[in-house]
């Protein structure tokens, strides 16, 4: 869960030495940060380095149909991380599809966002994009890995969508959340994913890990989410 009041302050207060806020965010499946102090940057040190391969042959539906119930929770992972990240949050018939709630402070950008069913301000990020992962290794994977991917709550969050929109397809040496307090977070989550799913990533990529996780060598890794195999009844093409 996240860290609030007293308890949030003072961990904030500690990271703010290395220029990086520490942000937990657990859910259904969410990550928790483990391994140890320095665990992040141990982690991104030990990435496999390529050349970017081409993006030839990506499409999201090679990645399954949005939002797939993967953990089959009777709700689509977009209504997961609405409801893990998001606050105040309210349903629309039931406690699966969420039709509004409050980011109290967007990661991206560090400010409140107001999420509405149908008029959203609010995207669902893949912190590894999964075109940059298509050009990183998941080309070569079964179905099954890609779908997991694309629905892992290790690599979801929930961001202000213009923010995100600026994002693209990058990776950490193209682009980084304007909020600074948040890119220790944000670097040690890209590697995690990478690590996890055995994604290699580019030398620019890994040495703009490697700094950014240098200012913060405290940063633990995130870890959890979903198995790296969608269960056989999910398709993709």
């Amino acid at each position: 869960m996240r860290l609030r009041g007293g308890a949030a302050a003072a961990v904030v207060l500690v990271f703010a030495v290395a220029g990086c806020k520490a942000e937990t965010t657990a859910g259904s499946g969410g990550p928790e940060e483990t391994g140890g102090s320095g665990a992040a940057l141990t982690a991104a040190e030990s990435l496999t380095v390529k050349g970017r391969a081409p993006r030839t042959g990506y499409d999201r539906d090679r990645f399954g149909t949005a939002w797939a119930d993967t953990d089959s929770n009777d709700c689509d992972t977009r209504d997961d991380i609405l409801k893990r990240d998001l606050e105040d949050v309210k349903f629309t018939g039931g406690d699966c599809k969420v039709s509004y709630g409050v980011l109290e402070s967007d990661p991206y950008s560090g400010k409140e966002v107001t999420y509405r069913r149908g008029r959203s301000q609010v995207d669902i990020d893949h912190v590894v994009a999964l075109s940059d992962a298509w050009q990183k290794g998941a080309k070569y994977w079964v179905p099954s890995k890609r779908i997991a991917l694309a629905n892992d709550p290790l690599n979801l969050l929930a961001v202000d969508a213009s923010t995100n929109r600026s994002k693209g397809d990058g990776d950490t040496a193209t682009w980084l959340p304007p909020n600074k307090a948040y890119r220790c977070t944000y670097v040690a989550a890209q590697v995690a994913v990478k690590k996890k799913y055995d994604l290699w990533v580019t030398s620019a990529e890994k040495s703009a890990m490697e700094k950014v996780l240098t200012g913060c060598p405290g940063q633990k890794l995130p870890t959890g989410g979903n198995p790296t195999a969608a269960p056989p009844r999910f398709h993709a093409d």
